[in-house]
């Protein structure tokens, strides 16, 4: 039988960063060499405008990963979130522009919706037992269609009170690269130093002996439902404020995939187990990356969208080959 110190990893184990986990992450070599490239092609990449543009769009991507990259590592799965992205963006929107309420009560609605939303695909996957990849399969349809019957029309200029939560600065950052710097640190810190940051391994190891050992393996795993399906209507509201408008039918269409991808390319495995927060950086970095540059060099988007399926090609690969390669 599997005692409790066997399936409870310790903190130092679970860090995940610093040169252990540079050593460990192909990725990060990868990443320079792209960037290495692009900037000798296009002349402009590492120049200080480009840079900010792509902290700022990978933040919402981001915001996101580190959410569902907990998830994953526990073994579970949330297929949803693009969906839920554009249901937060939606709801904040419609109070904002609509409703004329303040911010903060547009984006409290946004965050409400999508905890609503996580709440589901929680208690239908941990409490019902029902796989998560059908469900949350099901549910990005279903979140969809409902986003579509509740706002059937686009809705777009939102004041300048909403535009603050995508085009301000705080302390000298823009705003969701800032609120992504916390949601990364909060993830790393969640994981290397409580209690139910060990349980999320525990759960994704070896979900009986979690149980044996005394862990809640239907609470922690419903938590993350929740705070993934939060995290993808603030990414929503988030995008929402920078474009000032919302479309129900497109607006996070693909998203699911995109941040998959960027959780996959991280090293953390889709069976459960094993990830950090530090890859998952490394995995959103590489997308922003490879987009923006493709985009400076003028390669169409069928070709962008091809590499994007080639890079959740690649990440599954690492996921596999990375831990032989580095041992």
């Amino acid at each position: 039988m599997t005692t409790a110190t066997t399936a409870l990893p310790t903190p130092r184990a679970l860090a995940g960063g610093g040169l252990t986990a540079v050593r460990r992450n192909p990725l990060l070599m990868v990443l320079a060499l792209m960037v290495l490239v692009f900037q000798l092609t296009t002349g402009s990449f590492l120049d200080a405008g480009n840079l900010r543009g792509i902290a700022t769009d990978a933040a919402t991507l981001a915001i996101v990963a580190v959410p569902l990259a907990l998830l994953v590592i526990s073994g579970y799965l949330d297929l949803s979130v693009g969906s839920t992205l554009a249901l937060g963006g939606l709801v904040a929107g419609w109070l904002a522009g609509q409703q004329h309420q303040s911010p903060v009560v547009a984006v409290l609605g946004a965050l409400a919706a999508g905890a609503a939303v996580g709440a589901v695909n929680g208690v239908l996957c941990c409490y019902l037992g029902l796989s998560a990849f059908i469900v949350t399969l099901g549910m990005l349809t279903a979140v969809r269609g409902l986003a579509q019957q509740l706002f059937p029309l686009p809705l777009s200029s939102f004041g300048s009170g909403f535009a603050w939560l995508g085009g301000s600065r705080i302390a000298g950052i823009d705003a969701p690269v800032f609120i992504a710097a916390l949601v990364l640190l909060a993830g790393a810190l969640f994981l290397a130093l409580t209690p139910a940051g060990r349980h999320v391994f525990a759960i994704g190891v070896n979900r009986e002996a979690a149980y044996l050992s005394g862990v809640n393996i239907r609470r922690t795993p419903f938590a993350l439902f929740v705070v993934t399906g939060v995290a993808a209507a603030l990414a929503g509201a988030i995008k929402a404020s920078v474009l000032d408008s919302v479309v129900a039918g497109t607006s996070g269409a693909g998203f699911e995939l995109t941040v998959l991808t960027a959780v996959l390319l991280g090293g953390v495995a889709l069976t459960g187990g094993s990830g950090s927060v530090f890859g998952v950086l490394l995995g959103v970095l590489f997308l922003g990356c490879l987009q923006n540059g493709l985009t400076l060099l003028n390669v169409p988007t069928f070709w962008q969208q091809m590499a994007q399926g080639s890079a959740l090609v690649a990440g599954a690969a690492l996921a596999y080959f990375g831990p032989r390669l580095t041992r």
